[in-house]
C-alpha cells in the first residue's frame, strides 16, 4: 500500500523562523539532518521584521538628525534638522529588505529544508500537523518567539494603540507619543521619536530601565530628560480614554496626560497557544516550555525549545546560542547544557547601557565581601574625550581573581563590552584582561583601565612594594 503523500518524516521539525530556529534549521540541515521549518508568519521572526532590526535602524536615524543638533561642539553650526518622517521609515523598510533574503524561504529551500508556511500543531508526542502535512520527526524544536503583551488597563480596548509589531509601519510622526512601560523597548523608542521630532512621555508603574544598575541607569535617564523626554516613574496608569483625535491617560495620583499616540511596551509573553502542547504531553506554564539544563523538555524527549520559548530571558543572541545547544545534541548526538551567567544584554540608547553576568548587586548578594569592583571613566577616556562624548563609566565585577560581570554605560557600550563579555564567558584571570594590549585611542580601553585599577592599591599604595622596590633600586648595576 503507498505512503500517504500527507506524511512528511524527517529527522528534526522546527517550529517557528525567528532567529532560534532559523539558526538550528540552517545548521542541522547543512550538516546532513532531514529538516522541516515551519512558520506561520514572516520568515526572520519578530527580530528581523518588528523588533531589533527595525528598532536600530529608528535610532541610527535618530541619532543622524540629533548629530545636527549638537554639533556645536566641534565647532560646526547646529541646524534643527528637516525629518521625513515618512522617508525615516522607507529607510527602516529597506534594512529589513537588505536582511531578509537571509532568512528567506527560497534560502532555506535552497539549503535542502522543507518549509511549509502555516501554524503548527501537535497531534500527538511525536506528530505535528501544519499545512495540510502530518510531520512525524524524531525531534522537534519549539522556536515560537514571544509578542507583545497589551496590560489589562481599564480602556485599554476603546482606544487605539501601537505595539513593537505595528510602530514601525506608521509613517506620520506623532504629536505626542505616550509610552507605557520604561524598560529597554520603551527607553530606546523614547529617545529615538523625541530626536525624531515627537514630545514624548513614558509611563513606569515602577523604575524606569529597573533591571539595571542603578547607578548606569540614572545616566541613561539623565540624557533622555535633558533631551525633553518626560518620564513618569512610580506612577501606573489606572485609566485610559479616546480623545479626538489621541489618547488620554490618568495616573495612580490623579494626574492626566494627554498624547496622539499610544505606544504599549510592557513586555512580552511567549507565544505558544494553537501549539496543542497539550495533546504532546510538553509541559509548560506561563513563561514558556518547561526544560532542563540542556533544553529538552522534561515530560517529552522528543522535544526541545529555544529563546523565548524555553522561558529564560529574551534575546535575539540567546536564541542563537540556545540553537548552538540543540545542534550539538539533536544532530551530533553530544551532551550539552547552557550556562547563564555569561549572557549579555544592551539597551541602545544614547548613551548605551550595556551588561554581562552579574551586575555590582547582584554580585554582591553573592560573592559578599569576597567581591571587588573596579571601575574607570570614560572621561578619563581619550577616544571618548575626542567624541565629546565623556559621560558614563566601565565596572568590573571580579571574585577570586576572575572576572565575573561588567556593566558599561556610556557611548557605543554594547561594542565596549565584547572583551568583557569574553572575559566572563572564558572566566578570565583579571591579569589577563589588565595585560591586553589594545589600539589607541579606543572606546574599549576603558575595560582594560577598569581591570588595571583592580592592582592598583596591591601596587601603588603597598608599603611593603615600596620597600621592596626601593631595595632594588640600591642593587640595580
Amino acid at each position: 500500500m503507498p505512503e500517504n503523500k500527507s506524511v512528511i518524516r524527517t529527522g528534526i521539525c522546527v517550529i517557528g523562523a525567528g532567529s532560534g530556529g532559523l539558526s538550528v534549521a540552517a545548521g542541522a540541515v547543512q550538516m546532513g539532518a532531514r529538516v522541516v521549518l515551519i512558520e506561520g508568519a514572516e520568515m526572520g521572526g519578530d527580530c528581523l521584521n518588528a523588533g531589533c532590526v527595525p528598532s536600530k535602524a529608528l535610532i541610527a536615524a535618530a541619532e543622524a538628525a540629533q548629530a545636527q543638533r549638537g554639533s556645536t561642539r566641534f565647532g560646526i553650526a547646529a541646524v534643527e534638522p528637516a525629518v521625513d518622517f515618512g522617508a525615516v521609515k522607507d529607510h527602516v523598510a529597506g534594512v529589513i529588505a537588505g536582511i531578509a533574503p537571509v532568512d528567506s524561504q527560497e534560502r532555506f529551500e535552497g539549503l535542502g529544508c522543507v518549509v511549509i508556511r502555516d501554524w503548527a500543531r501537535f497531534t500527538s508526542p511525536k506528530a505535528v500537523e501544519a499545512g495540510g502535512k502530518r510531520i512525524l520527526a524524531r525531534r522537534f524544536v519549539i522556536a515560537t518567539g514571544s509578542r507583545a503583551v497589551v496590560p489589562p488597563v481599564p480602556g485599554i480596548e476603546t482606544v487605539p494603540y501601537m505595539t513593537n509589531e505595528t510602530v514601525f509601519g506608521l509613517r506620520e510622526r506623532p504629536g505626542h507619543l505616550l509610552i507605557l512601560g520604561g524598560g529597554p523597548i520603551g527607553m530606546e523608542m523614547a529617545q529615538a521619536h523625541r530626536r525624531l521630532g515627537s514630545d514624548v512621555t513614558v509611563i513606569e508603574g515602577a523604575r524606569a530601565l529597573g533591571r539595571e544598575d542603578p547607578e548606569a541607569a540614572a545616566v541613561v535617564l539623565e540624557r533622555l530628560r535633558a533631551e525633553g523626554v518626560r518620564i513618569a516613574e512610580g506612577q501606573g496608569v489606572v485609566r485610559l480614554r479616546g480623545l479626538e483625535p489621541g489618547v488620554e491617560a490618568v495616573l495612580a495620583d490623579g494626574t492626566v496626560i494627554a498624547g496622539t499616540h499610544l505606544l504599549v511596551a510592557a513586555g512580552r509573553k511567549v507565544m505558544l497557544d494553537g501549539l496543542g502542547l497539550e495533546a504532546a504531553g510538553v509541559a509548560h506554564d506561563s513563561k514558556g516550555v518547561t526544560v532542563g539544563a540542556n533544553l529538552r523538555s522534561v515530560s517529552n524527549r522528543r522535544v526541545y525549545a529555544v529563546g523565548d520559548a524555553a522561558g529564560g530571558a529574551q534575546f535575539t543572541h540567546l536564541a542563537g546560542y540556545h540553537a548552538g545547544i540543540v545542534i550539538r545534541q539533536a544532530v551530533l548526538g553530544l551532551p550539552a547544557k547552557v550556562r547563564g551567567d555569561h549572557i549579555p544584554r544592551v539597551t541602545y540608547t544614547d548613551p548605551e547601557l550595556a551588561q554581562v553576568g552579574p551586575s555590582e548587586a547582584e554580585a554582591r548578594a553573592l560573592w559578599g565581601d569576597k567581591l571587588t569592583v573596579s571601575r574607570a571613566e570614560f572621561h578619563h577616556n581619550d577616544r571618548a574625550q575626542a567624541m565629546r562624548a565623556g559621560e558614563g563609566f566601565a565596572k568590573v565585577m571580579i571574585a577570586k581573581g576572575r572576572v565575573i560581570g561588567a556593566t558599561v554605560v556610556g557611548p557605543h557600550a554594547g561594542e565596549v563590552l565584547a572583551p568583557l563579555a569574553l572575559a566572563v564567558s572564558a572566566k578570565m584571570k583579571v591579569s589577563t584582561l589588565a595585560g591586553v594590549v589594545l589600539p589607541y585611542p579606543t572606546l574599549a580601553e576603558i575595560g582594560k583601565r577598569a581591570a588595571g585599577t583592580y592592582f592598583s592599591p596591591k601596587l601603588f599604595d603597598s608599603p611593603a612594594v615600596k620597600r621592596f622596590v626601593g631595595l632594588v633600586q640600591r642593587f640595580l648595576p
